[in-house]
């Protein structure tokens, strides 16, 4: 599609969407950050769905074109990216449904459309939250995390003027009927109350001393923030439980050692339940989590209720993905992105992990297999270097895919044994080498931006069959 047929396909969308968010007053849910937008977006949407209609955007459709298609409810499978003269089934296929579309928004009566909309917000570029917000108005803006240097930094001045970016979602909120759901444990984030009018909820967790994470170790909240002394919601008492894994939905049978699953307790005020999840390892993951007990209670929804939501929720794949590996092992598929915030979070979960099945008896070495972090413009070879440094501590065996990662290498080098680094310009050369390595019972994280295609090497160390 050429630039001028985009442009205009983008503003008949944008207009068709503000037409039928005026015309069916949907309550919109709006969700951005650097990382832990997607679990925030599938808490919000598992919590919700138990009560209510709930529509949210599919995979990462969350800029310009992905937000209103999923507005208007067109398949964002038939999005600009595979329109092309080239590919006029496609072409053929869309037609009809921007036909819908406008009768959606224009007909006589109305037609039924869901109570809420739960959507991510992308911010590659400055100006991509006006846009949206502009089209969409939502009443309640959840900001999940930032980090110091986050992803898409390389389209901004600075890493502040990310913050201030996404920092557009709350400001624009309602003032009486808004509410700001905000990371307490992320000091850019929760600095973004004051940018708000609308009603403001925290979330944060409390994790143990023996947890990777420090920064995480926080005091038991004395009672939120009504009193200023932590977050309105938080996890606690956050550990792994034993059970039969299901790798890619099939049910295996419980082996000795194998982690199933988080349990935490929700605390709100005086009040807490406990709650488990399985298939989920990372407590960081645990924000998106929170986010839709913050939401779930602002629509009158008890914890317990919520607590039932989750338990069964399904991340989309390649976002700490358990699989059964090759030699026994277990394999941490993160392949869908990387930021240094997100790459560090993972390789805390690698050794919290790691820790929690030698405990049990069971785990072999520790294996991170890490690609290059893009979009981090004049960041990149801090941002590298920096987990290089944190790497050493994380893993037993590191294997690094691109020139960027390579810098991740070289500083680990200053810390851990040289003859357990391997570094590798392309997937499918590290693929071979880590199929070669893994031993008995290995856990085996593997990490990178998109463009690295990491999930070859998960292709690679999986269970067949």
């Amino acid at each position: 599609m050429t630039m001028l047929g985009k442009l205009l396909l983008k503003t008949i969308l944008k207009l068709l969407a503000k037409r039928t968010i005026a015309r069916y007053q949907p309550t919109v849910i709006g969700i951005t950050g650097s990382v832990g937008k997607t679990t925030a977006k599938d808490a919000i949407y598992a919590v919700l769905s138990r009560k209510f209609w709930v529509r949210k955007n599919e995979e990462n459709y969350n800029n310009e074109f992905g937000v209103p298609l999923t507005v208007l409810g067109i398949d964002p499978f038939l999005s600009t990216a595979n329109i092309r003269p080239s590919n006029w089934v496609r072409v053929f296929k869309f037609l009809p449904k921007l036909i819908g579309a406008t009768w959606l928004a224009f007909a006589p009566l109305k037609i039924k459309y869901p109570k809420f909309l739960v959507l991510e917000l992308a911010s590659a570029k400055p100006g991509d939250i006006d846009y949206l917000i502009d089209i969409v108005r939502p009443q309640i803006g959840v900001v999940t995390a930032v980090g110091e240097v986050p992803v898409h930094v390389e389209f901004y001045a600075s890493p502040q003027e990310v913050s201030r970016e996404k920092g557009k979602l709350i400001e624009g909120l309602p003032v009486f009927t808004g509410l700001a759901v905000l990371n307490y444990d992320d000091q850019t984030v929760l600095d973004m109350k004051e940018r708000s009018k609308a009603k403001i909820v925290t979330f944060g967790l409390v994790l143990p001393a023996s947890s990777a994470s420090p920064k995480l170790q926080r005091g038991e909240p004395a009672g939120g923030s009504s009193n200023g002394t932590g977050p309105d919601i938080w996890a606690s008492d956050v550990s792994y439980f034993v059970a039969g894994m299901n790798f890619d939905g099939a049910s295996l049978p419980t082996q000795a050692g194998r982690i199933g699953g988080l349990s935490f307790k929700i605390n709100h005020g005086s009040t807490f339940v406990p709650a488990r999840i399985n298939n989920l390892i990372g407590a960081h993951q645990l924000y998106g989590i929170l986010a839709g007990v913050a939401v779930g209670l602002n629509f009158g929804m008890n914890l317990v209720d919520i607590s039932g939501a989750f338990e069964n929720i399904e991340l989309p794949h390649g976002r700490m993905n358990l699989i059964q590996g090759i030699k026994n092992s277990i394999v941490i598929d993160d392949t869908y992105n990387a930021s240094p915030l997100s790459m560090r979070a993972a390789l805390e979960t690698l050794a919290d992990f790691a820790k929690a099945n030698r405990e049990l008896g069971c785990g072999g070495r520790r294996i991170a297999v890490l690609g290059n972090m893009r979009e981090l413009g004049k960041y990149e070879v801090e941002a590298h270097q920096a987990i290089g440094n944190f790497v050493a501590g994380s893993c037993d065996v590191l294997v690094t895919v691109g020139t960027a990662a390579k810098l991740i290498a070289d500083s680990a080098g200053r810390a851990m044994p040289i003859d357990y680094i391997f570094s590798f310009n392309t997937s499918d050369e590290a693929k071979l080498k880590v199929q070669e390595i893994i031993q008995e019972g290995d856990i085996v994280l593997v990490k990178g931006s998109r463009s690295v295609e990491m999930e070859k090497v998960v292709d690679e160390i999986r269970l067949a069959g």
